[in-house]
């Protein structure tokens, strides 16, 4: 069974046809609020750009390491004393 639905959809081309054709971007109902659709596509399009330039990355991998050693520790702390005791 098919069922219907409209949706407003922004298509932009990526500025680096390298990694990807196009962006798709779905809006939701009543996200315009008073903005013009061309302000709404140059939004896409920035968020598009950006995404290509890494800038949705974290640039401190060693947090999560951190973390991760953190949380090893403290269940070899755990595991520790449970066997003691």
């Amino acid at each position: 069974m098919v069922k219907g639905l409209t949706r407003r959809v922004v298509i932009v081309d990526t500025p680096d046809p390298a990694l990807f054709e196009q962006a798709i971007f779905i809006v939701r109902d009543g996200a315009f609020g008073g903005m013009t659709p061309e302000k709404v596509i140059a939004q896409a399009r920035e968020v598009a750009q950006s995404y290509g330039e890494g800038k949705g990355r974290s640039r401190r991998p060693w947090r999560a390491l951190c973390w991760t050693a953190l949380g090893a520790g403290g269940m070899g702390l755990a595991w520790l004393l449970t066997a003691l005791l």
